[in-house]
């Protein structure tokens, strides 16, 4: 990666991105920022930052001296990631937008038109690291493993790695808003950004209903007793403990309630008041075809770690099939709260190997 001469780094107006490109410029690249807007706002002034993310890329660009581009992705966020997004709703997953917006629009969208304008590569204020060895390469975790965001690159292929860096990955966030604040930039104490990918902080409830109508149906125990009502089974996920709305019943306890499983066919929400009720537990996890960053296991079975969800501690497991009709992973202790929909992502130490999304689990 040395031989890289033109750097654009995707500034997104947050600090990461901000100190990612000042890193590059210390480092002696020449480097050029690019804003990215990849969601046409409505007219909710709530949720229109946008604006305000632009002023401060084009705040710490002109601090640094470095042009900054800005570019629409709008429709390509909606054919490539938004859509999928919703199919995955409809069919009563809950999936990861992070992770597809990552290889569609910032590794993909993002790269083609960087190197179209000269760039030999983007940098983005991911908190990974790239290794290469030989003509391969491997993403790493990130130092800081509470901000380590390998679980949402996991998709990203040799071809997308070759052209890209990560110059924030061997530091910790205490350390970036250091060098931000030192700087002075305008962003440096800026909160990080939640929510849906490009798209934001909102009522989740009230955004998701605009695109899908919400079906209410039956909360039910395991043994079936009716406790109450949902409004859509889209709006909840396996093991959440907030906003069931169940609460003060008869003949029961005091003791909080947890979605445990969703029954599809009959539009029905199960809970119950075990954390860790026997539901939500499971073993045995299906996946759609494993995405292998690198070249797959030449055996069957192979052993490694896993999380079935960002920032779970990696659990050791071993998969014992994997192929194009995809995979089956057996792990060593049983797993709450699996989630169809949502993305396995398989590690050895800091190489994070790949991923598939979750199927089933048993």
């Amino acid at each position: 990666m040395s031989s890289y001469t033109k750097i654009m780094v995707g500034l997104s107006g947050g600090v990461d991105s901000a100190v990612a490109a000042k890193l590059l410029l210390e480092q002696g690249f020449e480097v050029e920022g690019l804003f990215m807007k990849n969601w046409e706002e409505d007219d909710d002034s709530d949720y229109c930052s946008a604006e305000e993310d632009l002023a401060d890329a084009e705040s710490v660009a002109k601090q640094m001296g470095i042009p900054l581009h800005t570019i629409n992705f709008s429709h390509e966020y909606w054919e490539r990631v938004f859509s999928h997004f919703l199919e995955e709703y409809r069919a009563g997953r809950t999936p990861n937008p992070d992770i597809l917006c990552n290889r569609e629009i910032k590794f993909r969208a993002f790269l083609d038109h960087a190197l179209k304008l000269g760039a030999d590569a983007i940098a983005t204020g991911h908190y990974a690291r790239i290794e290469k060895l030989g003509d391969n390469y491997r993403l790493l975790k990130g130092v800081d493993q509470n901000k380590d965001q390998s679980y949402f690159l996991h998709l990203l292929n040799q071809q997308q790695l070759s052209h890209a860096m990560f110059p924030l990955g061997k530091l910790n966030k205490d350390e970036v808003r250091k060098i931000a604040d030192s700087a002075g930039f305008v962003n440096a104490k800026k909160r990080d950004s939640t929510g849906i990918c490009f798209i934001g902080e909102r009522n989740f409830r009230d955004f998701l209903s605009q695109y899908i109508p919400a079906q209410p149906g039956d909360i039910r125990t395991p043994d079936g007793d009716l406790i109450g009502r949902h409004q859509g089974l889209m709006y909840h996920t396996l093991g959440q403990r907030k906003g069931i709305g169940i609460g003060g019943l008869a003949n029961y306890s005091e003791e909080p309630w947890y979605a445990v499983a969703k029954d599809l066919d009959n539009n029905i929400l199960i809970a119950a008041q075990e954390r860790e009720h026997p539901l939500l537990m499971s073993q045995t996890v299906k996946t759609e075809p494993i995405h292998w960053i690198d070249q797959p296991p030449s055996n069957l079975p192979f052993n490694c770690m896993a999380q079935s969800r960002y920032r779970q501690s990696d659990q050791p497991c071993t998969i014992t099939e994997s192929g194009n009709s995809g995979a089956v992973i057996h792990f060593d202790d049983k797993q709450r709260a699996v989630t169809p929909g949502q993305s396995m992502v398989f590690y050895q130490d800091d190489h994070c190997l790949g991923g598939a999304v979750i199927i089933s689990s048993k």
